[in-house]
């Protein structure tokens, strides 16, 4: 099947496959999906190196990631050469078109993207924290580490973005001015990370290890690296049901049922109601500085 889009013409091969057996979701609807999503989602994902999580035999097949793109890809994706510091070149695709994302649609992937963009990748425009819950824990504790987190990022005068990741869990972004490198960010949302988890043991975590973290929420910063990747916004992610990473407003939170509740079967009617509520995430990118002197304030009354 062909379909055009743009100046493009994009063949969607076995389109009739199931990917979603529980829910019926066809290849061809997951194209179809990216397609309509398009002009809502290229805006976060423009000029960003991308990882393919593939899945391309549905969601009772293997699941894989990959990150250079082939050379069949075609001439309307660009390509992002990036050495890699072992040697050699990982040749990542950029989505940066409509035609693009319905290609890579096609490839039936979950898009990962970097937290920089083209021209400046070693200068991060996110901070990511991935509220990644253990076996055992409960939403509720997933949504009241996230108000936490927002409370705290509120008080060093920090913006935070909210967004489930149609997984377990929850991201909190805060759009950050680039003229820091990966390894100062990742400071920073780790002291961040760490100023809760001492506050709160019995319920954040900063284990790596999944035997050490019990019943409690991981909270995650190593996606503030260098070309580490985050889900992108809008991705389908590999799960029965094909659910959404959707952003949110704050409000939402409380009455939240699932990371999973939006699907590609009902985000349109949301976003026809809501539109894309991070359509403003870069216009007030903040900076670290007065943050850092903050949270400093804030250690040091704990001391006391």
């Amino acid at each position: 099947m062909n379909i055009k889009v743009g100046k493009e013409v994009i063949e969607v091969t076995n389109p009739d496959k199931v990917l979603f057996p529980k829910a019926k979701i066809t290849k061809q609807d997951f194209v179809s999906y990216y397609q309509k999503i398009a002009p809502i989602m290229l805006p976060h994902i423009k000029g960003c190196p991308l990882t393919m999580n593939r899945f391309p035999d549905g969601v009772k097949g293997e699941l894989f990631y990959q990150k250079s793109a082939p050379d069949y890809f075609p001439e309307f994706i660009p390509i992002q050469p990036i050495k890699r510091s072992s040697g050699g070149t990982i040749n990542y695709p950029l989505i940066n078109s409509q035609a693009a994302l319905v290609y890579l649609a096609n490839y039936v992937c979950v898009p990962h993207i970097w937290l920089s963009k083209e021209p400046k990748l070693n200068y991060p425009d996110r901070m990511i924290f991935d509220l990644d819950p253990s076996p055992g824990v409960s939403f509720t504790t997933v949504k009241w580490a996230a108000k936490e987190l927002k409370n705290l990022l509120d008080e060093l005068g920090l913006s935070a973005f909210l967004m489930t990741t149609g997984s377990r869990g929850l991201h909190v972004v805060v759009s950050i001015k680039r003229i820091y490198l990966f390894d100062e960010i990742r400071e920073f949302a780790q002291e961040i990370a760490r100023y809760l988890v001492e506050k709160y043991p019995n319920k954040l975590t900063l284990k790596l290890k999944k035997s050490e973290r019990g019943k409690r929420i991981f909270i995650d910063t190593l996606r503030n690296a260098w070309s580490a990747t985050a889900v992108a916004p809008y991705g389908v992610r590999a799960k029965e049901g094909a659910p959404v990473a959707t952003p949110l407003k704050w409000s939402e939170l409380a009455a939240l049922s699932s990371p999973q509740k939006y699907t590609i079967k009902n985000i349109f009617p949301r976003i026809a109601r809501v539109g894309d509520l991070w359509k403003d995430i870069n216009a007030k990118p903040s900076a670290i500085g007065q943050a850092r002197k903050k949270l400093d304030t804030l250690k040091k009354k704990e001391e006391r």
